[in-house]
């Protein structure tokens, strides 16, 4: 009932959350609105047309697909629907209930596993598995930590075949520069890295009626570190403007500044050790 509600979105002491995991998104995991309203909120969300349209002209060979961060399951659906074998993962039960429901509801369920699962810890799937892995609308954004972002992109990495191709979405944090309010936090994230005390890049935000939500907005330079790091070669970056996601034009002047996130296509090279 509704008491069972409330207490569901009430979150555990901090040393009991999931790696990456803070308070306010725990709730935004656990709040049954947020999945039944996920399509309507987005619908006619431009960034939703224009990376399908990506994914579906880089990855068009079906394979097994593992979606990270699949939400309400826009990318597993139409995936499914292609041929592909998906595995949808999230931590909030509830999106991944709205999947499954849609799943069978479009004809595709024999073709559609729906996991709920930590994107820092996928020990449950085997290495290689995966011929494709998107991680989309900034879900490496919204994981708490860099370390536990290291941890997701790691995981990624080892759960795809050598060779296997990720699609990757994340924010750019130098958008900020284009208003006031943004230069000002830039310059207090700045003031605090100087001091050692913040992680530069992590912009809170109130998101959809939750306070304190936090997402990690990149830098380029330190993506393209991070993803080598945890094991892939970068092949292709496509920088978005900020306001209708369509690729920028003159896309080698000032990426780095102009772009308001990349879509970032990268293949998972042989392990190292």
């Amino acid at each position: 009932g509704a008491g069972h509600a409330m207490s569901a979105r009430r979150p555990p002491p901090a040393w009991r959350l999931p790696q990456g995991v803070n308070s306010p998104l725990w709730e935004y995991l656990n709040t049954p609105r947020l999945a039944a309203e996920e399509d309507a909120y987005f619908a006619g969300h431009p960034l939703f047309d224009a990376d399908a349209d990506a994914l579906d002209a880089r990855f068009p060979t079906p394979g097994r697909l593992v979606d990270l961060g699949c939400g309400a399951g826009r990318h597993s659906l139409r995936f499914a629907a292609r041929g592909f074998e998906v595995v949808s993962i999230d931590l909030a039960r509830p999106m991944l209930e709205v999947v499954a429901r849609k799943a069978e509801e479009a004809g595709v369920g024999d073709r559609l596993l729906p996991l709920q699962a930590n994107l820092c810890h996928l020990g449950g799937l085997p290495s290689g598995t995966f011929d494709y892995a998107l991680s989309m609308f900034s879900t490496l954004g919204m994981i708490r930590g860099r370390d536990a972002r290291r941890r997701a992109l790691a995981e990624a990495a080892r759960i795809l075949k050598p060779g296997g191709r990720l699609a990757l979405h994340a924010h750019n944090v130098w958008l900020n520069l284009r208003d006031p309010q943004g230069r000002r936090w830039l310059l207090r994230q700045a003031l605090r890295l100087l001091g050692g005390r913040d992680e530069f890049g992590d912009r809170r935000m109130t998101y959809r009626g939750i306070p304190g939500m936090e997402v990690h907005l990149y830098r380029w330079g330190e993506l393209r570190r991070e993803l080598s790091l945890a094991g892939f070669r970068v092949d292709e970056v496509v920088p978005l403007d900020e306001v209708t996601a369509a690729p920028i034009p003159n896309p080698g002047r000032f990426p780095s500044l102009r772009a308001g996130g990349w879509l970032v296509f990268a293949t998972c090279l042989p392990s190292r050790s």
